[in-house]
C-alpha cells in the first residue's frame, strides 16, 4: 500500500532525455487514501523539438527494420515486461484498480503488443511495404497495371489516452504504430501518469527500442499539436467535448491530419425476450451488467451504461442486480477481497455525481445514494441503478455518461423499441445481446448494428469462453459510429493501415514487381536452367519460373480419381447427366484431381530447399478439363518471405494450369516451406 507523503517528480522523455517543466507542477492523489502520488508539469518544453526528434530519428530507425523485424522487438518488450509486472500492479493500486482491474490493465496491454508481434509476422510480408489487395489489369495487353500498397509515413503519432487504462492505453496504440514503422509520443492522463511513466521508465531501460520510436509527456501538451503535419497522426481517448476541441486545432485541419478518438459511448446490453428469469441467459446478463459496473469502478470506455429489458422482467433484473450488489465488498484495491475500489479521483467523484443527479431528471434511482460515500477517506462510489420509464421519449439517459458504477434500465414491449432505445445512444463501442434464440438474435442484431462498432451475443453455449461485454481485443476492431469517435483503434491489421500511406502504384509489371517486392502479373519470367525446387532461398528470385511438360487426362485417369478419392459426382460419372449439366458438354475432371496432377509436373521430387507444402491459396477453377485435354502448368516465384529467427522462409509461387492450346483452367498461389541454404543430403 502507497503511503506518500511527498510527490514522485515526474519528467517527461522527449527529443532524446528526460526533462522536467518549469515551476510547481500538479499533484496527483492515491485515489484510496487521498495521499500525495505524484507532481507532473510539462510547462516550458519544447514541443517543436520533440516532433523533430521522432521524424528524423524515430522514423528513420524504424522504417530501417523489416516488418518481421519489428514484430520480434515488439515480442522481446512484451516478454520483458512480463517480467516486470509486479513492479506496475503495486503502483497500480494507487489508480484505485484492484488485482484484476490491474490484470485487464497491465497484462491486457502487454497481451495486446505480443498478439500484435504475433499477427505481423503471420499475416504481414517481410519487407517495407504491405500489398493491399490484388494487382488491377488496366490494359488489354497486360503492360499497364495498377497496384494498391501501404507505405510508412514519415511522421509522429501523437496518442493522447484517458485516465482509466494508464498501460492498457498506451501499449494498445503503440501495437499498431510500432508494426506500421511509426513512432510515438504518448500523453497520458495526468491523474494516472506515473504509472505509465513507471511503464515508459522501463521500457527505454530494456534497450530494445530504436532511439526515437517512444517518447513520452507528464503533463500538458502545450503547442504539441500545433506542429503536426499530413505525415503526422493523432490519436486520442477522453470526453466528445475534448475530442472536438482538439480536431478543430488549426494546424490538424489545415495539414489534413489524420485524428481519430474515442469518445463518450453509451454502451447498451439488451435482454431478449426468451431469456427469461430462470434461463443460463437472464443469469448470464445480471453479471455481465454487474461486472460491468464494478470492473474499474465502471471507468471503462466499454461498460454497460444502459440495460434495456422486457417490460416484464424489469423488477426481476432489479431484485437480481440487487443481490449481487449487495455483495460487493467496496474497498481498499490492494486488500484481499475487495471486488471494487474508489474511482481513479475526488474530481472523478464530483463528476459522476453531478452526471447521476442529470440522469435522476429522467429516470428514478432504485439502487444505490449516488450522494454518500462508502468511505470518505478516498475517491469512493456506491454503485447506483436507475429505472427510466419513458425510454424512447426520454433525453438525458441516453446523452449523459456517468463514468463510473452507473446503469440505468430501460423495459421495452417489443423489439422495434429495444431496437430503438439501443440506438438512441447515437453511437457506440459496443452493445451487447443476450439471448438463446436465432431469430432474437438476426433481429436485434441487424437492427443495431450500424450504430456499434461490435456487439457480443452472449448465451449458455459460450459462457465459459466469451471474453465479455467489457473487453476490447486486439483481433477486432474497438471503435464506434458517431458520438463513440469513429476510431478504430484496434482491430489487427486494419489498425495497422491506420498509420500507413495507402497508395495506388501504376505502371509495367516489372517495374510495380521491382517496387512491391512481389511478382505481378505480366512481369519478366526467367525459365530454363536449374528447377526453381533446387533453389534455396538465397538463391531465388523473383519470376524464377518453370514450365512443364504437357499431361493427357483420360477418362480412366478421371474414374480411377473418383474411386480411390470417393468422389463420384454425377458431371464425373455420368455422360448424359454431365451434358444436361449448363456448365459441361460431357464428363469433366475433378477440379482437385487438376491439382493433384499440375503437382506432380511442377514438383521436383529429388531432396532439396524446399521442406514441405503447406498449402494453397485463391483457388479458382476457370475452364472444364475433359478427357483427352493436355494440362501444363507455368509455376513462378512470387514472393519471397525470410523468417528472422528460422533457417528457412516462405515462398508464394504463382501457379497457372493451362490446357491444350493455353487456355487457362485453374490458377491459384501454391505455399511452401524453403530453406535459407542449400541442405546437405
Amino acid at each position: 500500500m502507497l503511503d506518500r507523503t511527498r510527490p514522485i517528480r515526474l519528467k517527461s522523455f522527449l527529443a532524446g532525455r528526460w526533462q522536467e517543466g518549469d515551476g510547481d507542477g500538479t499533484v496527483v492523489l492515491d485515489a484510496a487514501t487521498g495521499h500525495p502520488v505524484a507532481e507532473l508539469n510539462a510547462a516550458g518544453i519544447d514541443m517543436a523539438e520533440a516532433l523533430a526528434y521522432g521524424r528524423d530519428v524515430g522514423g528513420p530507425a524504424l522504417r530501417a527494420m523489416r516488418i518481421h523485424e519489428r514484430a520480434l522487438m515488439m515480442k522481446a518488450l512484451g516478454l520483458k515486461l512480463l517480467e516486470l509486472k509486479e513492479e506496475f500492479y503495486a503502483l497500480s493500486t494507487a489508480t484505485g484498480a484492484t488485482r484484476s482491474d490491474s490484470w485487464i490493465d497491465i497484462e491486457g496491454g502487454i497481451g495486446t503488443l505480443l498478439t500484435y508481434a504475433s499477427k505481423g509476422r503471420r499475416e504481414l510480408p517481410n519487407g517495407h511495404v504491405i500489398a493491399d489487395g490484388a494487382p488491377e489489369i488496366l490494359s488489354k495487353d497486360g503492360s499497364f497495371i495498377g497496384q494498391h500498397v501501404f507505405s510508412p509515413m514519415h511522421g509522429v503519432a501523437i496518442h493522447i489516452n484517458a485516465f482509466n487504462f494508464p498501460v492498457w492505453g498506451m501499449l494498445e496504440k503503440l501495437s499498431p504504430t510500432w508494426l506500421a514503422g511509426m513512432p510515438a509520443i504518448v500523453k497520458p492522463a495526468s491523474q494516472t501518469a506515473y504509472l505509465t511513466e513507471l511503464v515508459v521508465r522501463r521500457i527505454l531501460e530494456t534497450g530494445l527500442l530504436p532511439e526515437g520510436a517512444l517518447q513520452v509527456i507528464c503533463g500538458s501538451t502545450g503547442d504539441l499539436l500545433d506542429h503536426v503535419t499530413c505525415q503526422d497522426v493523432v490519436t486520442f481517448t477522453g470526453s466528445a467535448a475534448t475530442a472536438r476541441k482538439l480536431r478543430a486545432t488549426p494546424a490538424v485541419i489545415e495539414n489534413s491530419v489524420r485524428f481519430t478518438s474515442e469518445a463518450d459511448s453509451l454502451n447498451a446490453s439488451i435482454l431478449a425476450p426468451d431469456a427469461e428469469p430462470g434461463t443460463p441467459e437472464f443469469d448470464l446478463f445480471v453479471k455481465e451488467v454487474h461486472r460491468e459496473m464494478t470492473a474499474k469502478t465502471g471507468q471503462k470506455c466499454t461498460a454497460i451504461r444502459r440495460a434495456i429489458v422486457p417490460a416484464e422482467h424489469l423488477l426481476a433484473v432489479v431484485d437480481a442486480l440487487k443481490a449481487r450488489i449487495d455483495k460487493t465488498v467496496i474497498g481498499h484495491p490492494g486488500e484481499e477481497g475487495t471486488r471494487m475500489g474508489p474511482l481513479a479521483s475526488l474530481a472523478q467523484v464530483e463528476e459522476v455525481r453531478a452526471s447521476v443527479r442529470k440522469l435522476a431528471s429522467e429516470a428514478r434511482i432504485v439502487i444505490g445514494d449516488p450522494e454518500t460515500s462508502p468511505m470518505p477517506e478516498g475517491a469512493f462510489f456506491s454503485p447506483c441503478v436507475l429505472v427510466c420509464d419513458d425510454p424512447l421519449n426520454a433525453t438525458a439517459p441516453h446523452e449523459v455518461e456517468a463514468f463510473g458504477p452507473v446503469v440505468t434500465l430501460f423495459a421495452y414491449e417489443t423489439m422495434d423499441d429495444a431496437v430503438a432505445i439501443a440506438n438512441r445512444g447515437a453511437g457506440s463501442l459496443v452493445a451487447s445481446i443476450f439471448t438463446d434464440d436465432a431469430e432474437n438474435a438476426r433481429a436485434l442484431g441487424l437492427g443495431i448494428a450500424r450504430l456499434h462498432g461490435r456487439i457480443l451475443f452472449g448465451n449458455r453455449a459460450s459462457a465459459k469462453s466469451s471474453t465479455g461485454h467489457g473487453s476490447p481485443l486486439p483481433q477486432l476492431i474497438h471503435g464506434g459510429p458517431g458520438r463513440a469517435g469513429g476510431g478504430e483503434e484496434l482491430g489487427g491489421m486494419r489498425s495497422v493501415h491506420h498509420f500507413m500511406q495507402r497508395t495506388a502504384l501504376q505502371g509495367t509489371p516489372d517495374l510495380l514487381t521491382a517496387v512491391v517486392g512481389r511478382w505481378m502479373p505480366g512481369a519478366s519470367r526467367r525459365t530454363g536452367g536449374e528447377h526453381p525446387f533446387r533453389k534455396s532461398l538465397a538463391e531465388l528470385e523473383l519470376g524464377d519460373t518453370i514450365v512443364t511438360e504437357k499431361r493427357v487426362v483420360t477418362l480412366e485417369d478421371i474414374e480411377r480419381f473418383a474411386q480411390f478419392t470417393g468422389d463420384t459426382f454425377y458431371a464425373h460419372m455420368d455422360e448424359a447427366a454431365a451434358k444436361r449439366n449448363p456448365f459441361f458438354e460431357g464428363r469433366v475432371a475433378h477440379g482437385y484431381l487438376i491439382v493433384s496432377f499440375a503437382a506432380g509436373l511442377f514438383v521436383e521430387p529429388a531432396e532439396g530447399p524446399v521442406l514441405a507444402n503447406y498449402g494453397v491459396d485463391n483457388l479458382r477453377f476457370m475452364t472444364p478439363v475433359y478427357p483427352g485435354n493436355a494440362l501444363q502448368v507455368q509455376l513462378t516465384a512470387k514472393e519471397i518471405t525470410p523468417r528472422e529467427t528460422e533457417d528457412y522462409g516462405e515462398v508464394r509461387w504463382d501457379c497457372t494450369v493451362t490446357r491444350d492450346e493455353g487456355e487457362v483452367v485453374a490458377q491459384y498461389d501454391v505455399l511452401t516451406m524453403v530453406a535459407k541454404t542449400q541442405r546437405d543430403a
